[in-house]
């Protein structure tokens, strides 16, 4: 697969993922003064055909990909065709913004939807204007693509090595595109676990990749938004590395979406459509 040509939000904006801070560090008793680096969380607006859409905090890194994937995972498009245009720019007074073009029947849409709001790294379906534009439910997900218990712990332990945001403040998540045969194909760090999940799906639409044919694998817990983005866009395993929610269970089950949680070395659970995850050669 090829990666997405990296844009102005990726390398040009220059803005720092972490910083250093000085701080104090109490080990067995023993104070000591130690330079620590902490990630960076920043201010991201969407604006759409110049009309901001929504606000949120995040890692200033890989913006472009995603205001791609949080168009497509939120349904403002129903398909990635219909994303013309993303520019991201650096304001002067250190905020950020996206630029997104949508086809025009969209984007009427939007702005029938209401929806400008405040976005959290924490917040799950904030900015929600009703019921209905909360909970979702995706078409039911066809795939044939099925993944070795070898390979998810393979990718288990691969990931650690792409996640070099964490590696400098432990404070982050990770969200990656595995392939059965291939290995992990693509990673994106995000202080929000919902940002790094649409960073790798607007990495995969700018890139021209096919959904089906691979899977999510996410240093997070996997709750009902987790679930309803990776089944938006049709991916047709999620594993994720901690718990699931029960409402997060019941949609997976609902779309036929695999999932798996308390992905560790040595030990899995499979929660729902276990037929896709071979434990046997």
């Amino acid at each position: 697969m090829r990666e997405p040509k990296q844009q102005l939000a990726d390398s040009s904006l220059g803005a720092p993922t972490s910083t250093e801070v000085l701080v104090e560090r109490w080990r067995d008793g023993r104070i000591e003064r130690v330079p620590d680096r902490v990630a960076e969380e920043v201010p991201v607006a969407l604006t759409y055909h110049g009309i901001s859409h929504v606000v949120m905090l995040a890692t200033p890194a890989d913006l472009e990909d995603l205001a791609a994937g949080f168009t497509l995972s939120e349904g403002i498009v129903a398909k990635p065709g219909e994303i013309r245009s993303l520019e991201a720019t650096r304001h002067d007074d250190g905020n950020f913004e996206v630029r997104i073009g949508i086809a025009a029947e969209r984007f009427a849409n939007l702005l029938r939807r209401e929806r400008n709001t405040s976005g959290r790294t924490g917040c799950g379906l904030c900015g929600a204007a009703t019921f209905e534009d909360a909970l979702r439910t995706p078409e039911r997900i066809v795939s044939n693509m099925t993944v070795s218990a070898t390979d998810l712990h393979e990718a288990l332990i691969e990931i650690r090595k792409h996640q070099r945001i964490n590696s400098e403040t432990g404070s982050v998540h990770a969200a990656a595109w595995v392939v059965p045969g291939e290995g992990i194909r693509l990673v994106r760090e995000d202080v929000g676990r919902h940002n790094a999940l649409d960073k790798v799906i607007g990495a995969l639409i700018r890139a021209g990749e096919e959904f089906s044919r691979g899977w999510f694998l996410i240093t997070s817990r996997a709750s009902y938004e987790m679930v309803q983005k990776t089944a938006i866009v049709g991916v047709p395993l999620l594993a994720a590395v901690s718990a699931p929610t029960a409402f997060a269970i019941r949609l997976a089950d609902t779309t036929g979406l695999t999932l798996v949680g308390f992905a560790r070395e040595h030990q899995h659970v499979v929660y729902t459509h276990p037929i896709r995850l071979k434990h046997h050669a």
